[in-house]
């Protein structure tokens, strides 16, 4: 594999915003590509990062949550996730946020992985983290727009789960399973 004969980045020739609200925002680029070929229409989606957290309690169970969706109109079960305010460190995102979702907190906290949810569309990335030997700290302090649910699940109740499709996102999919098949990889617990 030759490096020097990889795609190039494409060059911006025009750009301009179609619609802008902090939870829908759209690009419209006009691409030059390397090759001579153009794309007068591509359509980007600026969201801010996310974070996700793969959390383990102390008794090596996974803490897991099930909300409604409503682009899918489901309850499924997902990890803790959320946005990251601006200016904030996404560690700090991650821990704020499985705190107010769950009430679990502190632990052992380490980076698994970083994801984009369409690399052809989405200009965001979703920071994934493991947070081992969290606790109850608190109770939930969900805003008026959450209504989730806390389950904590062995590892063998979260293979059911994933293997009956009881978990539909893939941005929850990738990390979680990445920590059930630990033994493939580097990392603690």
């Amino acid at each position: 594999m030759n490096p020097d004969k990889d795609p190039q980045p494409w060059q911006v020739e025009t750009s301009e915003y179609i619609h802008q609200l902090p939870w829908f925002t759209v690009r419209k680029d006009a691409i030059r590509m390397k090759n001579g070929g153009s794309i007068p229409n591509y359509f980007v989606f600026e969201y801010p990062d996310w974070i996700n957290v793969v959390a383990v309690t102390k008794d090596k169970q996974l803490v897991l949550i099930r909300q409604y969706r409503h682009g899918i109109a489901g309850v499924h079960y997902e990890l803790c996730a959320g946005v990251i305010d601006p200016g904030e460190e996404p560690i700090v995102a991650a821990q704020r946020e499985l705190l107010e979702e769950t009430g679990f907190g502190g632990g052992q906290w380490h980076h698994l992985m970083t994801l984009s949810a369409n690399p052809g569309t989405h200009a965001n990335l979703t920071h994934a983290f493991l947070a081992i030997d969290v606790e109850i700290k608190q109770a939930q302090h969900l805003e008026n727009t959450e209504e989730i649910t806390v389950h904590v699940v062995s590892r063998e109740r979260a293979m059911e789960i994933i293997n009956n499709g009881e978990m539909m996102q893939a941005l929850h999919l990738a990390p979680l399973l990445k920590y059930l098949n630990r033994d493939l990889f580097d990392l603690t617990d």
